[in-house]
């Protein structure tokens, strides 16, 4: 079954309907698309001018795209989908317009816990030695951090329902959570772990890579009306993005969007801190390197792979399983879209669905059946 959903095509003309875009982000480094795309002016040759607006959280950039305040936004795959099914706010048709990173999010725990880990090797006897009911951080209730944490500590052992507490908090302010001993241990983009380490208020105890190599991380989103009601303009938009993801290969660029990305504007965070989990150098199968391009093979928005989502909130009892999970991601992940920028800018395309082993040796390649759903040990 064709999993997409038809989108308008853009008009002969090809007459953006909207020039001016407001975009959001949270200061994290795998924004650099976006600010890539600003600084260096890449929408200016697609007929786009792009006003960054940086938001204090998750919640925001959801509000946001909602209300209409941003035309699209740096946004957490899973706050797309749970936004699509109306959990943790009201039901809103979404767009996933194009994947903008892969990797790069990382699991800290606190430096008691870490010395734990070391003594004790397993996180249930860690978790064990600390005397009270642990408290771990996520960014929000629907995000891939979430999902990730989740994972992880079910994959370990620990159900994330019952045997800890699970918060939410904005990620610039994770760290200093940390360090006021609020927490246990956190999942959250770069630089915030780099910097928990060099503040040595936590140690990095997993890389999202090791819960499922090469995920989907970051999307350009959207409202769905956005695409109907400007086709011309979103098409111009992937496209720009295209082109600022294609600079962002070359470790060279990394370094120099890794300086621009520490102004108070964007991240604010010591280039030194962002440019080494940024840039490809002292990468391995653990910590593999944020992918931002590599010929489109990183930004295809496969539906299959937006799937995941639905089957993890199903899993932890977030929404109930439903046999359209696929029929939702074909309408949510714009793949007609993305495959008419791809083709304007020269870039492959790559819908093959991808087959992934995760971190529990479960393999993921987009099965949406309750048997999948039902051969986990830890769920709600």
């Amino acid at each position: 079954m064709n999993s997409t959903v038809h989108t308008p095509s853009p008009d002969e003309s090809g007459k953006l309907e909207k020039t001016h875009l407001r975009l959001g982000f949270v200061a994290l480094s795998d924004a650099a698309p976006l600010v890539a795309a600003k600084l260096l002016e890449f929408g200016h040759a697609h007929g786009l001018t792009i006003e960054l607006l940086k938001q204090p959280s998750w919640a925001a950039i959801r509000d946001k795209l909602i209300s209409g305040d941003l035309d699209a936004a740096h946004s957490l795959y899973g706050l797309v989908y749970g936004v699509q099914l109306g959990l943790g706010g009201p039901q809103t048709d979404m767009a996933v317009l194009m994947v903008l990173n892969r990797n790069g999010q990382a699991i800290t725990v606190s430096n008691r816990l870490a010395a734990a880990l070391d003594e004790h090797k397993t996180l249930p006897a860690a978790l064990a030695t600390l005397g009270r009911k642990p408290v771990f951080a996520q960014t929000f209730p629907t995000g891939t951090h979430a999902m990730w944490l989740y994972y992880w500590l079910a994959s370990q052992g620990v159900h994330p329902l019952r045997d800890i507490e699970s918060v939410v908090i904005p990620p610039p302010q994770m760290v200093d959570a940390l360090a006021q001993d609020r927490l246990d241990g956190l999942c959250v983009g770069e630089p915030w772990n780099a910097v928990a380490q060099e503040r040595g208020v936590g140690r990095t105890a997993a890389y999202s890579s090791e819960v499922w190599p090469d995920h989907p991380e970051k999307v350009l989103a959207s409202r769905r009306d956005f695409v109907t009601r400007y086709p011309n303009t979103a098409l111009a938009l992937v496209q720009t993005m295209l082109e600022a993801c294609r600079w962002l290969d070359d470790d060279v660029h990394r370094v120099e969007i890794a300086r621009r990305l520490a102004a108070s504007e964007f991240v604010g965070v010591s280039a030194d801190l962002v440019a080494p989990r940024l840039v490809a150098a002292g990468c391995d199968d653990k910590r593999r390197p944020v992918r931002f391009f590599e010929d489109g093979a990183v930004n295809y928005p496969h539906p299959a792979e937006g799937v995941w989502f639905f089957m993890q909130y199903a899993r932890w009892g977030m929404t109930a399983w439903r046999d359209d999970f696929s029929r939702i991601a074909g309408e949510v992940n714009q793949v007609e879209v993305y495959c008419r920028a791809a083709a304007n800018v020269g870039v492959a395309v790559h819908a093959d669905v991808p087959s992934s082993l995760l971190i529990d040796g479960k393999r993921w390649s987009g099965d949406a059946g309750l048997d999948y759903l039902q051969g986990f040990s830890i769920r709600a």
